[in-house]
């Protein structure tokens, strides 16, 4: 039976779409995360793939591409959502802190374990193979917490956000030290990051003041085109890209900020406000065909039995306890002791993926368990969906017991009334 043909690729393609869609509804109602569900229904395409045909598909290229497209989209979907506004600077100073001390310990946590257990594993590969497993999933947790208040929501929506970038430049910068000629050190990074800011928000205002002025109604994509030929530009001349996007979305989602004074007068706003409202929208249709796509063939490329391996178990186990563990910490500090579900939504994903098929060769370790990375993202997904379970059932106990002691309190006064009829008199 012939899998790999042109109907039969529009056919597979549509169904895995029609699913996700159903997963996603489902996710709502059961807080399982839609991602797990993803990688199951890989798993099973894998199985019948195996059952059909013999032959060998190399995934890794489109998976790499899917990644790549995906991560950018995630983190436009989220920049697209910040509002800045003076009374959330210190949700969002608070936010980046609470994401950066938790990458770097954690990451610290998770290099040693790996370190330790894994015989062949160098320290500076033990970062290299840590970084991923530090970074929060923006891609899981931005969907996950639609249902929260508004105050933990956005602390998610900072937090998960300010993690995936922190991580990825993180990330690089440990890869640049594999190469001496090419390793800048500490300053040269910072420098990097400044040119970076610089040039992305003269980008940002130039895309604005032109797309603006563009009568054509077929523009986004061409936006898009646009955005992911700075990403990729900005990759090949050693940029932290991401900041481009990142920035970009948060220029066009808070103009009036942006365009003040003299600045004022280039912006035409209905029509920019236009553009940002259907870039919202398509961002978001963007975001979910990709992240669908790329979980299911990230499904279909692993192996299932390393997970019931011993060694693989203890190591993920250790893994997602540091994750835990430090997060406790860090949010009784930073937040007091209101930290459920906070604490327990640490999911990893996507980004976790696409760095961990990123390391280069020079720094991979043929005895390190690629299920290791699947026990980790299920693990971690699974305690945020008991948390975000807990969670609902907390919030609907609650607002029947403030319900019921608005009803006793009524019964209560009723009588007061009823027996001193001209108490008012």
């Amino acid at each position: 039976m012939e899998l790999i043909s042109s109907y039969n690729l529009i056919i597979e393609f549509s169904v895995i779409i029609i699913l996700s869609f159903l997963f996603n509804g489902l996710s709502k109602k059961t807080n399982i995360p839609a991602v797990l569900m993803l990688i199951a229904l890989g798993l099973i395409l894998q199985y019948i793939l195996g059952y059909f045909t013999t032959d060998t598909i190399d995934f890794f290229p489109i998976l790499e591409v899917l990644g790549i497209v995906g991560l950018i989209m995630i983190v436009l979907e989220a920049a697209l959502e910040l509002e800045l506004k003076r009374e959330k600077l210190i949700p969002i100073l608070k936010s980046l802190a609470i994401a950066l001390i938790g990458l770097m310990l954690s990451t610290w946590a998770a290099a040693s374990i790996l370190y330790y257990y894994i015989p062949e594993m160098t320290m500076q590969s033990a970062w290299l193979y840590a970084t991923p497993l530090s970074i929060l999933s923006s891609a899981i947790i931005i969907p996950s917490v639609a249902g929260l208040k508004s105050k933990k929501r956005e602390f998610h929506i900072y937090e998960s956000t300010f993690s995936d970038i922190l991580g990825i430049m993180l990330f690089y910068f440990l890869t640049g030290k594999l190469n001496p000629a090419e390793d800048s050190g500490l300053v040269g990074f910072g420098g990097n990051f400044l040119l970076t800011v610089a040039i992305s928000l003269i980008a940002s205002y130039a895309i604005i003041l032109i797309f603006q002025k563009i009568k054509s109604n077929v523009k986004l994509f061409l936006l898009i085109a646009v955005l992911l030929l700075l990403y990729a530009l900005g990759k090949k001349m050693h940029l932290s890209s991401l900041i481009i996007i990142l920035i970009f979305g948060l220029v066009i989602a808070n103009m009036k900020l942006f365009f003040k004074g003299k600045l004022s007068r280039l912006l035409d706003y209905a029509k920019a406000h236009q553009i940002y409202h259907e870039l919202h929208t398509i961002t978001a249709e963007t975001a979910f065909v990709v992240r669908t796509l790329f979980f299911v063939i990230f499904g279909l490329t692993i192996t299932i039995t390393s997970l019931f391996d011993l060694q693989v178990a203890l190591i993920s186990c250790l893994l997602i306890g540091s994750i835990y563990g430090i997060r406790i910490v860090l949010l009784l500090i930073f937040e007091g002791k209101d930290i459920i579900p906070q604490v327990f939504i640490a999911p990893r994903g996507l980004i976790t993926v696409l760095l961990f098929y990123g390391i280069p060769k020079e720094a991979q370790v043929d005895s390190f368990e690629p299920g290791i990375l699947l026990f980790v993202i299920i693990g971690t997904s699974l305690i945020m969906t008991f948390a975000m379970i807990y969670e609902k059932k907390r919030s609907s106990q609650a607002i029947d017991q403030a319900n019921s002691r608005a009803v006793g309190s009524v019964k209560w006064k009723a009588p007061s009334v009823l027996e001193n009829p001209d108490s008012k008199s």
